[in-house]
């Protein structure tokens, strides 16, 4: 057994034969791998026993282990659905990450609303129960087919349906406006299915039906109806048009790998009635010490555990692994129907499988050449503004500060984290500042988001470089405090006139090309600070206009503040009322009554403190 803690010793020998999920921790109780086992005790000893040939990935989670916790259940079956919900829930570190590649739209359908909407997304969810059709290559022909079928099958697009009158889009015949209950369940659920089948290339069935109920208008006279459904039909051959043909017939996706060193690449086609109506990319990075098995019944588990509603009939792979009964019993029971898994040996389902291969490796070719310019870069970045701003050592963790306020209110400040050159948006931090409500200090407001980063978190790791957005004013502010804290890292400032660079002890700028890649991701932490600062700032403000001043009076909940509301007209009149006027207000008593009196007669200064959820010392007290 290698060097493990007694504490993992003793529970690896008091392990069951039984099925179940095991979770390793970390020293902090943080759970860094999940596995599934048909049997516990063989499955981890694997972990603990000597073993040359064990991974660095393995070897690395082991060396940061320092604890095991398990959960036995009945079957394999319920093991598999279990690890799925973890792995999805926690995001392990050493679990394997598939990662979408988002940089083409979709089309997104609400299915699970109660009316439901379409709009275009680059961001998907596959646990938010909606459908998503895509991805589109060509973004202008799917502004078209959108736009087509919009005018024929005309459902919502509006965020928000909680509004006093139908919108524009109404007028303009593009929305059937749900929202002013100007059409009826039955209809727009119909026009919801058939832009769904649609998109799915579940058109054959549909273009027949509506021929035949053409023809018989025609037949009846109904001019306007058959003319009508003839656009219908238009329509919908044109966004056949838009989706390439397969096979006669089939519902099933087609997976492709593609692996080069410690990256691999995958691509699914989505078959459907015999018509490819879309594909998607994953990536896998750093995963060198996972075998294609593994990935693939990685893959089958998060793709589809995320979104039950998308699984085919049947899945062709690249290869079966060694757990398919178990999978295919398991997307069974999520499709609730039969799902097949196959590897096709020839056939025009073994063309299908290999062009998926060809692309997959296209993919991850061109992905290679991003990420190793991308890594060029940020690192290149890095290196050089280490030399030219003389830095002790590479600035592998940036923190970036700055301020946000609305004349001296709601002042609230901003921590962004860069490591080795890129956002560790995890480790970014936002405060609320509470020596400069009221009154305007960026100054003073540095000097205190200062000390309570370095002066009281001590546990959160010192930067490399720490990043001001400001001048010689915010760095003459912040460094001393930065100092008395205990932290040596080195202090810049990066104004905003000419993006001029000022270091400690120097009053004479830096001030670098614009074209310089040290200087843009100095401007990129900047720029990434200031969103963060500036959508929290109106977060609050936010916050602040919506509720009333009354909601922060002790003593003053919902209905005594609407009782209020109802007995004077206006904030004015309820300052000019005496304690016993107040207190006669339906579901007041004295003590409230006096809260409120004493509220509108503080000072100014008091009135503030109350405002930003502060105790003001009582009178006497």
């Amino acid at each position: 057994m290698i060097d493990v803690n007694e504490k993992i010793k003793a529970k690896v020998e008091a392990l069951p034969d039984s099925p179940g999920v095991y979770r390793w921790k970390d020293k902090d109780g943080r759970i860094i791998y999940v596995g599934k086992a048909k049997n516990l005790k063989n499955r981890v000893r694997s972990y603990v026993r000597e073993d040359k040939n064990r991974s660095p990935k393995v070897a690395a989670m082991i060396r940061h282990a320092d604890d095991l916790d398990i959960t036995m259940t009945g079957t394999e079956m319920e093991a598999l659905i279990l690890e799925c919900n973890l792995i999805k829930e926690l995001h392990p570190k050493y679990n394997i990450s598939l990662r979408d590649d988002k940089s083409y739209p979709y089309v997104k359908i609400t299915v699970n609303d109660e009316w439901p909407r379409i709009f275009v997304t680059r961001n998907i969810r596959r646990d938010d129960g909606a459908k998503y059709f895509g991805p589109f290559t060509d973004v202008g022909s799917l502004r078209q087919t959108l736009s087509l079928l919009r005018h024929y099958y005309p459902i919502r697009t509006c965020r928000s349906m909680k509004v006093s009158r139908p919108c524009l889009q109404y007028h303009m015949h593009l929305c059937s406006a749900p929202c002013g209950g100007h059409v009826d369940h039955i209809d727009y659920d119909r026009d919801v299915k058939t832009i769904c089948d649609l998109l799915e290339g579940k058109s054959t069935l549909l273009v027949k039906e509506l021929t035949r109920q053409m023809m018989e208008a025609s037949e009846a006279m109904d001019f306007e109806k058959a003319a009508k459904l003839r656009d219908h039909i238009r329509a919908i051959e044109s966004v056949q048009q838009r989706q390439h043909i397969v096979s006669a017939e089939g519902d099933f996706d087609v997976l492709g790998m593609a692996r080069d060193g410690s990256h691999t690449g995958l691509e699914i086609f989505y078959i459907r009635y015999g018509r490819m109506v879309g594909k998607e990319n994953f990536s896998i990075p750093e995963s060198a010490s996972e075998t294609d098995e593994e990935i693939i019944t990685t893959f089958l588990r998060d793709f589809y555990g995320g979104n039950p509603t998308s699984v085919p009939k049947e899945i062709i792979l690249p290869l079966l692994p060694e757990e398919s009964g178990l999978l295919s019993e398991w997307l069974t029971k999520l499709r609730g129907s039969e799902v097949k898994l196959i590897r096709p040996e020839r056939g025009f389902k073994r063309r299908l499988k290999d062009m998926a291969m060809a692309n997959a490796a296209k993919y991850l070719s061109d992905k290679k050449l991003q990420w190793e310019y991308q890594d060029a870069r940020e690192q290149g970045a890095v290196q050089k503004l280490k030399e030219l701003l003389s830095l002790p050592r590479l600035p592998e963790r940036m923190e970036c500060f700055d301020i946000s306020h609305n004349q001296g209110s709601e002042t609230t400040g901003s921590m962004a984290v860069f490591e080795h050159g890129r956002p560790a948006k995890s480790e970014y931090r936002k405060f609320k500042l509470q020596t400069t409500q009221g009154h305007a200090d960026d100054f003073k407001s540095m000097a205190e988001v200062m000390s309570r980063r370095y002066g009281k978190e001590k546990d959160w790791p010192e930067p490399d470089l720490i990043v001001l957005d400001g001048g010689l004013g915010q760095m003459h502010a912040a460094i001393p405090v930065i100092r008395e804290a205990g932290c040596h890292a080195p202090v810049i400032g990066l104004a905003k006139r000419i993006e001029e660079i000022y270091v400690e002890g120097s009053d004479i700028p830096i001030v670098l090309d614009h074209h310089e890649p040290a200087l843009q991701l100095l401007q990129f932490i900047r720029d990434e600070a200031h969103r963060f600062v500036i959508t929290y700032h109106r977060k609050w403000t936010n916050k602040r206009n919506t509720e009333s001043v009354l909601d922060h009076i002790e003593g003053i909940g919902p209905n005594r503040r609407n009782a209020l509301w109802h007995a004077f007209r206006s904030l004015d009149e309820m300052k000019k009322a005496s304690e016993e006027e107040l207190a006669k207000v339906a579901g007041m008593n004295k003590r409230a009554a006096h809260n409120v009196y004493r509220f509108f007669h503080m000072r100014k200064d008091e009135k503030q403190l109350v405002l930003q959820g502060m105790d003001v010392e009582k009178e006497g007290g």
